[in-house]
């Protein structure tokens, strides 16, 4: 398996599972409680270093299905707000943008990884990132996130963004199956699918992303919803961590550390 390196953080092979905290600018979410307002971003993401995050990932723009959307200079603004609060804190940070505009202004900041849900299919957007160097989180996406629907397509979808790195010239970054109901067009058996069968994605020998903090396919077999999501939560990634997951983003540091520390602990000795 090739490794990605992000602020010199090695993910993927005989390296440690990956840890991503996830901090939402956007009030927008699906998940209320996960809204962080700017001026609690660096109080935020320093807590979740100290609970084990090695990666915060910032974002200011919900992607759920059916919230309110948000213009562009209005997700630029929240970032550039977020991202002022966490330059110069030594803080790893990835960007969850896959707006080009709003990439522009990231970069202008001290951020070490790029996050992008669209998968590379803006031109545009990949020509900034290889230009950018950084290390990336590509997601399965055809022509909008998470548009590929069951395992089949799936795999053919993330068969194109390894092709659209190749083409970019883009050598380090992590792949993400996308789990989550991103279109219309998506059901929950679809992500259980993925779930079941995330193993099937090692055939990339790339690094693997598991995002499934509190999604709609938990709540929907729980009958919960996204506030008392983390049990169901922390089962399903202990799940994906046996299937071969190098990164684990998530809502909920402090509980994902211990379940990632019992696995290490079990299967590893570690």
């Amino acid at each position: 398996m090739r490794h990605c390196v992000v602020n010199k953080l090695v993910i993927g092979g005989d390296a440690p599972i990956r840890l991503m905290g996830v901090i939402n600018c956007s009030p927008e979410s699906f998940y209320a409680n996960s809204y962080i307002p700017i001026d609690f971003v660096h109080k935020t993401a320093v807590g979740m270093v100290e609970q084990g995050a090695e990666i915060i990932d910032i974002g200011a723009r919900s992607t759920a299905p059916n919230t309110q959307a948000i213009s562009g200079s209005t997700e630029g603004e929240r970032m550039d707000a977020a991202l002022r609060e966490l330059d110069g804190s030594g803080i790893t940070v990835s960007v969850d943008t896959m707006n080009p505009w709003v990439l522009d202004i990231c970069l202008k900041h001290e951020i070490h990884a790029v996050n992008d849900v669209s998968g590379l299919t803006s031109g545009v957007y990949a020509q900034q990132l290889a230009q950018s160097g950084l290390p990336a989180f590509l997601m399965a996406s055809n022509q909008q996130p998470g548009d590929a629907v069951g395992l089949d397509a799936t795999l053919a979808t993330l068969s194109r963004v390894v092709d659209r790195c190749e083409i970019a010239g883009i050598k380090n970054y992590v792949l993400d199956p996308g789990i989550g109901i991103w279109t219309p067009f998506r059901s929950v058996e679809d992500d259980w699918t993925l779930c079941r069968h995330f193993s099937d994605f090692k055939k990339f020998e790339r690094p693997l992303l598991a995002a499934v903090s509190r999604k709609t396919f938990i709540g929907d077999l729980l009958n919960r919803e996204p506030d008392d999501r983390l049990a169901g939560t922390l089962a399903v990634t202990l799940m994906l961590l046996i299937s071969g997951v190098s990164v684990v983003r998530t809502h909920d540091v402090a509980q994902t550390r211990d379940v990632i520390r019992v696995y290490e602990r079990m299967v590893k000795g570690q």
